[in-house]
């Protein structure tokens, strides 16, 4: 089990200071090809897996371009990483979120294909299990899921040792940054991440949008998993109750929402909500997108760096895409 004092120290930082810089995102290799992965549904909601080539259209920063790579994906490897919120809100979740990922794993990894990690956040983030095609591994990691331990107060530092701070927090930005930049971001094929949380972030030292620029840069799919606002304030940190209305005002709450819809969105993965819908489904419907992918593949016809915006369309004007809607170019 790596600490977030081994793992997290100096990471943050650096990647604040990368965002920082005036200099354009980078990615880890040149971009001569742009691969796109897409999900198609219907009005109902059911996926449809029988489209072609010519069924696409493909639009970068508002002009077309041409699709030269066209597969339906089923069968390629898939890198999964389940981010759990231990947050005092999230308290009275975590079992009923171990128990169904206990279940998504047995189901989903193929231990001759697939690999998968288990990162856990509240004050801190920690990495308690590392890539691995293991589902025992996994299994074991989710065991050590649990609340986190009340906020303590400790010194600022040596310079100003009369001032304590409080260490508390919800680092879900943080968590999701170094996910994608530290491990999403050096694997090939499909990417996934499963973000647990009721949305918000008290904490992080960096923003949504460099969460998700992070999730663009390293080709990952977002599917966040929001846990009722209404239920945040009735156990607190070290299971203190917050009032009526919780320790959030009603505006704040509502935008935990925002933040979840926006990070699955944006980065082309699913938004789902525990109380319109089971977790066991959640899951199930999640593994039938991770399985249902068609891949499309262009030339990109600007080279130079910067972030592209990406459009894709079906020929059926009542059908339902699912993409990402961009990607930051190297130089």
């Amino acid at each position: 089990m790596i600490s977030r004092r081994e793992w997290l120290a100096g990471m943050v930082s650096a990647a604040m200071t990368r965002a920082q810089e005036q200099t354009p995102p980078k990615i880890t290799a040149d971009v001569n090809v742009v691969n796109v992965l897409v999900t198609v549904r219907d009005r109902k909601g059911e996926l449809i897996r029988n489209l072609n080539k010519e069924d696409f259209t493909v639009e970068e920063d508002g002009r077309p371009v041409e699709l030269k790579y066209f597969s339906r994906e089923s069968d390629l490897p898939l890198t999964l990483g389940l981010l759990v919120d231990t947050s005092g809100s999230m308290n009275r979740y975590i079992d009923q979120e171990r128990l169904a990922s206990h279940k998504f794993f047995d189901q989903v990894l193929r231990e001759d294909k697939d690999q998968a990690f288990l990162i856990h956040f509240d004050y801190e983030v920690e990495l308690l299990r590392d890539l691995t095609s293991s589902k025992k591994l996994l299994h074991q990691a989710l065991e050590e899921l649990a609340p986190a331990a009340p906020p303590r107060l400790q010194r600022r530092d040596a310079g100003d040792p009369g001032r304590p701070r409080m260490h508390g927090g919800t680092l879900l930005f943080d968590g999701v940054l170094l996910a994608c930049d530290e491990l999403m971001r050096k694997q090939q094929g499909r990417k996934a991440l499963i973000v647990f949380s009721d949305g918000e972030d008290t904490g992080s030292r960096s923003s949504l949008a460099d969460a998700i620029a992070a999730a663009q840069r390293a080709d990952t799919l977002v599917y966040t998993v929001l846990y009722s606002s209404g239920d945040i304030g009735r156990a607190g940190f070290g299971g203190r109750g917050m009032g009526r209305r919780g320790r959030y005002p009603m505006a704040d709450r509502n935008s935990g929402k925002k933040v979840m819809e926006r990070l699955a969105r944006e980065t082309g993965g699913g938004f789902f909500e525990v109380k319109n819908k089971p977790l066991d489904e959640i899951y199930r419907q999640i593994e039938d997108e991770l399985r249902s992918e068609y891949s499309l593949g262009y030339t990109p016809p600007n080279l130079g760096p910067g972030f592209r915006a990406i459009n894709v369309k079906v020929s059926d004007k009542s059908y339902v895409v699912q993409a990402r809607n961009g990607y930051y170019a190297a130089k």
